[in-house]
């Protein structure tokens, strides 16, 4: 890329490239080591976790637990401020990308799990982490560290229903176009741990929740199915979603029954908004979409781009969110709106798939490969849309770039773009053309963004 003044290149190549950058300095912006370090501190024999200020001498033990895919980097930054202050700990964590922990973390206990479909590996450390929390006194301080994937890394389903039963429940879920919202609103009422679970199981300890978000608008209770905040759903919601997906006589027997008995007051709510336990809790966000959009359109700034952010809220079904994106490109290199070449547009969020081939993707390479046609033939602009975690589906790409010459030298290989989106095989299509963007699992999540540059 040419400095600033001079403009960036029209070449595809260095477009990419231009991209590529843009987007790591995003990622980078939200490494959650880092994260946690900017608002945990220790200071004078005291504790400071945001504007919070503990004395260390008055907490007996304290104790670190949690789930996510950003879990080893966040235990980590607790304990170089802590230390042996910690007590222990139990943190589960994606078996993928999943390395050994250094000497720091002995005291807390590391568990390598499954997602998103959740295993017995991930019970075994979600019962682990319930008699901890069980054990924890008035005078002792739970932190709890949550990012992307800590949902389906918490299984630790209510009495009546088996792992075997959710992770049913889970895969019929994933297949039905329900959002991640929609899917963590069962998980909620449906576990021991979510929906504020993990609060009630602490009491009456202190619990402080650091939170990476990886859901649209950041809400508390739905990332990672709240563990640690109230949950304004209920059991008639669950059983509206099934409704409207078509799933009710398809789940399990165990989990409709246990729905119908909760909408039936039968079974106890998930914590509510009105609960005294939650006066003993705390939840501080300490990434966001917001901050790695920002921090990607200062890189974008650097390199020569002019850069507008759009939204960091971005829903809704990926082939439709890709036809916006490729004429919102088309109209910048046309008429230079909503900003003139050189631009760089950024947006955030999460998009879904409804799955109806047999393919392979993820949601960032169907949205990339359904915008192809949309910018066939058209010069000076490229598309890249990848998950911050480095994981995009059930593959081993983050995400997929695509511009004007996609369909041209897609053709040149004997690709049907149409058929290939047909079959959700949109991870066949870019590894054929060598446009897949691998990073490798990055350690955070803020979901996905999406990088429109036009010159």
């Amino acid at each position: 890329m040419s400095r600033r003044g001079t403009g960036p290149t029209r070449r595809p190549s260095e477009l990419r490239r231009a991209a590529e950058a843009i987007f790591r300095a995003g990622v980078a912006a939200v490494d959650p080591e880092g994260a946690v370090r900017r608002v945990v501190r220790r200071r004078r024999g005291r504790l400071l976790v945001g504007d919070l200020s503990l004395a260390l001498d008055r907490l007996e033990h304290i104790y670190v637990v949690g789930a996510g895919k950003a879990g080893v980097a966040m235990t980590r930054a607790l304990v170089a401020v802590l230390g042996d202050r910690i007590s222990g700990g139990v943190v589960n964590v994606p078996a993928i990308g999943h390395s050994s922990p250094d000497q720091l973390m002995a005291r807390i206990r590391l568990v390598p799990a499954g997602h998103p479909i959740p295993d017995a590996a991930g019970l075994t450390g979600a019962e682990a982490m319930i008699r901890l929390l069980q054990q924890a006194g008035p005078h002792d301080l739970v932190l709890c560290v949550i990012s992307g994937g800590g949902s389906a890394l918490l299984p630790a389903p209510v009495p009546g229903v088996t792992l075997q039963e959710k992770q049913a429940l889970t895969r019929l879920l994933l297949r039905s176009g329900a959002t991640i919202q929609e899917i963590n609103v069962l998980r909620k009422h449906l576990s021991r741990l979510k929906g504020g679970g993990l609060i009630r199981l602490a009491a009456p300890a202190r619990v402080i929740a650091l939170i990476l978000s990886d859901v649209v608008g950041d809400p508390l209770d739905a990332i990672a199915s709240g563990p640690t905040a109230p949950d304004p759903t209920t059991f008639a919601d669950c059983l509206a979603i099934l409704r409207r997906y078509g799933l009710t006589r398809r789940v399990p027997r165990a989990v409709l029954r246990c729905l119908r008995s909760g909408a039936a007051g039968r079974l106890p709510e998930t914590v509510k908004p009105a609960d005294p336990l939650l006066a003993r809790g705390r939840n501080l966000l300490v990434g966001t979409n917001a901050m790695a959009l920002r921090a990607a359109a200062a890189q974008a700034r650097q390199l020569g781009f002019r850069p507008l952010i759009l939204s960091s809220t971005i829903e809704g079904e990926a082939r439709e969110v890709a036809r916006v994106q490729a004429a919102i490109l088309r109209e910048v290199r046309r008429r230079g709106l909503p900003v003139r070449p050189p631009a760089c547009l950024l947006a955030g969020g999460e998009t879904t798939v409804t799955v109806r081939g047999h393919g392979r993707g993820g949601r960032n390479q169907e949205l990339a490969l359904a915008a192809a046609p949309a910018l066939d033939g058209l010069r000076g602009v490229g598309l890249l849309c990848a998950g911050t975690d480095g994981v995009d589906g059930p593959t081993e790409a983050a995400g997929a770039w695509v511009d004007g010459t996609t369909i041209a030298r897609a053709r040149a290989l004997g690709l049907d773009p149409r058929r290939c989106l047909e079959d959700n095989d949109s991870h066949s299509f870019f590894r054929r053309l060598g446009d897949l963007l691998v990073t490798g699992p990055t350690g955070t999540n803020v979901m996905d963004l999406m990088l429109m540059l036009a010159v």
